[in-house]
């Protein structure tokens, strides 16, 4: 594939690009894309969606392969796309990307007979991006400066008893507020039309939604829970 697809001159041409300019990232050569499903998904039926998804959106534009793995409970589809189209175009996934993409691969699971539904992530009271487990593992490896330099940052942080929030908080505080609002409205909605059980449990739903936090204060809380399990195994008697 590297050589099919050209990616070992792109790499060359995109090193040579950011010389000299330190902290620029490299060019991405390919995106990779993982549509994962829950425990009890046909493993067909998602493989079948997703390569629909695939023709519907990079067919005769940007070269893809993908692979369906079912080592775990829930399958997953792994799609490496080329960044770079057949005309020279790049690919940028922006955020209105990925909603438009998760609309689109729900409805080809649902063609598929699958039941699934697009549902943003502050919907469903997560605000723990995918990209922090990542951070996380990442600076345990010492694969690069940028993490380095985050975790070290946080860690001064914890020491000095408080974690600065970063960017971003009070947007997530916001629309966190909107989402429970929301879906107490709803509540309010069932217990009008006499679906009281229902319209109880999504009030426990609410209750039980984690508290908003920044991609920071997750990995502050990841690292606070590493302290404190390193020093209870520090602790703990040696039987013989």
């Amino acid at each position: 594939m590297l050589d099919d697809w050209d990616l070992g001159l792109e790499e060359r041409q995109s090193n040579s690009t950011y010389s000299g300019m330190p902290g620029r990232k490299p060019t991405k050569l390919v995106h990779n894309i993982v549509f994962s499903m829950p425990v009890g998904t046909p493993p067909d039926k998602l493989l079948a969606a997703v390569r629909h998804f695939a023709q519907e959106k990079f067919a005769l534009q940007h070269r893809y392969a993908m692979v369906l793995h079912t080592d775990h409970d829930h399958p997953h589809v792994h799609l490496v796309v080329k960044a770079m189209s057949e005309d020279g175009i790049r690919l940028n996934i922006r955020k209105a990307t990925l909603r438009e993409w998760r609309r689109d691969f729900a409805a080809a699971l649902r063609a598929q007979g699958v039941a699934a539904n697009a549902t943003e992530r502050a919907v469903r009271g997560v605000s723990r991006s995918n990209s922090t487990d990542g951070i996380y593992r990442a600076m345990r490896r010492g694969d690069s400066r940028f993490v380095e330099d985050r975790a070290v940052a946080v860690a001064r942080d914890l020491s000095a008893g408080r974690v600065h929030a970063g960017a971003g908080k009070e947007s997530l505080v916001r629309t966190r507020k909107a989402v429970e609002n929301g879906w107490l409205r709803a509540s309010e909605l069932l217990d009008r039309q006499g679906e009281r059980e229902l319209a109880s449990e999504v009030r426990q739903f609410v209750y039980r939604m984690p508290p908003p936090r920044t991609d920071r204060e997750w990995l502050a809380a990841e690292l606070r829970e590493h302290l404190v399990n390193s020093k209870s195994r520090a602790v703990q008697p040696h039987m013989r």
